[in-house]
């Protein structure tokens, strides 16, 4: 009946809804969500047939707000309290299919489908509402009932955070980086730690911590005005409501000691500040779209440290720019015992970009070349180690050759930290330069860039699952 009408339907997405039956179906490179029998309130466009009411609605925020009340699968739960959960978050609003795709095969997997920093809204253009949507339509035309997150990620102000929960967020990542001291302080600091002065700790993993002046000086001066945060947010946001809540330490230049997480945790606890994750900067250089760089060794000698700290305080380490840090993912995944948070975003557009690379290698040129000239502006939003001596000029490569790039580092960073300034590029008319015919290209090869997200953040879980 429907296939007269012109329409493909997505069997998984099939469901019941009393007496009517609530599909999504794809015509003329669009998708619909499709109702027969009674519209049970869905905006669109009735058509009879066969004695039929069938409404076609599309993908508007009324209709996504429906389905999320109707079938609640399509909407974002807590999950971070499960043992192993991952944040894909999805800067152009075209991965989560891919996403699914791959979260079928680990079902102890708890994914954070819509994951989204205020710094990546704005470089996109985007808003959490948007980003929510999404993920419910896909959620639906996929049947995929497992349950998902959605975060508000790196979330600084109380008016960011209150925006992404007024979004419908599951989740809230608070960022200290803006409340953690990382210089000393001009004047004598006052010592607000000083009942862990000479205290020693002995963790699970057989290390011990001795606290001494010099370390709770030092922690106080540092931290003790995020922690006071941290109590203000807790208190007016995260009490007592429906939502994971992440402490992320990560965006900072100094390694977090592992004293100094230990009395953090002690501080936490003793306020009475429950979350589920926590995210600390790692020694070493947790970079953009590339690998590790650092002491593997020693990251492994204080990443047990950490976790024991974890362990102690009954939470999970969360692993902040996790993508693509294929070195040390067996070591996170057996350290921590297979209990963590980790978040990818950037990579998932690199998948896309490699996408365009393959299938349309003259627009990838004319993307690359621009990524080339935005870089400075750039990297001002990003800690990177980028050389743009070590990326091989397009030049000097063959249509076939440009998708390797995208396994050059240099490479990976020019174009991973310029989407911002790649989508939003206007010509002298005000026109998108690439944002349409990048959408275009991602809409006719939609099922390709699926299968490269499923296989690339498959080599992730892979990895840190130990298989």
């Amino acid at each position: 009946m429907l296939e007269s009408l012109g329409f493909k339907v997505y069997e998984k997405s099939i469901n019941q809804y009393k007496d009517s039956t609530v599909l999504m179906a794809r015509r003329d490179d669009e998708d619909y969500i499709v109702v027969v029998g009674d519209s049970l309130g869905f905006e669109g466009k009735t058509v009879e047939k066969d004695g039929k009411h069938i409404l076609e609605a599309k993908k508007t925020h009324g209709n996504a707000q429906l389905l999320r009340k109707l079938f609640p699968f399509t909407a974002p739960a807590r999950g971070l309290g499960k043992e192993i959960s991952m944040g894909l978050g999805d800067r152009l609003g075209e991965a989560t299919d891919g996403h699914i795709m791959l979260m079928q095969k680990y079902p102890k997997v708890f994914p954070v489908f819509a994951q989204q920093s205020i710094r990546e809204l704005k470089l996109t253009h985007r808003d959490y509402v948007d980003v929510l949507d999404v993920v419910t339509f896909s959620t639906f035309k996929n049947g995929y009932k497992s349950g998902y997150g959605a975060d508000g990620d790196h979330l600084k102000t109380p008016e960011e955070i209150q925006y992404a929960i007024d979004s419908g967020v599951s989740m809230i990542t608070l960022d200290l980086s803006e409340k953690i001291h990382q210089e000393p302080m001009s004047e004598p600091v006052q010592n607000h730690l000083e009942a862990y002065i000479g205290k020693s700790v002995s963790l699970s993993c057989g290390h011990t911590i001795d606290i001494t002046k010099e370390d709770t000086l030092e922690t106080s001066m540092i931290y003790h005005d995020a922690l006071l945060y941290i109590e203000e947010v807790y208190k007016r946001f995260i009490e007592n409501k429906n939502l994971d809540f992440e402490i992320s330490m990560d965006e900072t230049a100094t390694p977090t000691k592992p004293v100094q997480h230990y009395i953090i945790a002690s501080e936490l606890k003793k306020l009475g500040i429950e979350f589920q994750s926590l995210a600390l900067r790692f020694i070493g250089e947790f970079q953009k779209g590339i690998d590790y760089i650092g002491d593997i060794k020693r990251f492994e000698q204080e990443l047990i440290i950490h976790q024991a700290i974890a362990d102690e305080f009954d939470y999970k380490l969360s692993i902040h720019s996790g993508s693509d840090k294929f070195s040390v993912f067996p070591i996170i995944g057996d350290v921590t015992k297979q209990r963590f948070h980790i978040k990818t975003a950037g990579t998932n557009w690199l998948e896309a970009v490699l996408l365009v690379a393959i299938k349309e290698p003259k627009f990838y040129r004319e993307m690359h070349a621009f990524a080339l000239d935005a870089f400075e502006k750039a990297r001002a939003y990003y800690v990177v180690t980028t050389d743009l001596s070590k990326i091989p000029s397009l030049n000097e490569l063959s249509d076939e050759q440009l998708p390797d790039l995208l396994k050059n580092n240099d490479a990976r960073q020019l174009l991973h930290i310029t989407y911002g300034e790649i989508l939003s590029a206007k010509d002298e008319q005000s026109q998108p330069i690439f944002h349409d015919r990048f959408y275009k290209i991602l809409n006719k090869y939609h099922d390709d860039y699926s299968k490269l997200l499923e296989n690339h953040i498959g080599r992730h879980l892979s990895a840190l699952l130990g298989e």
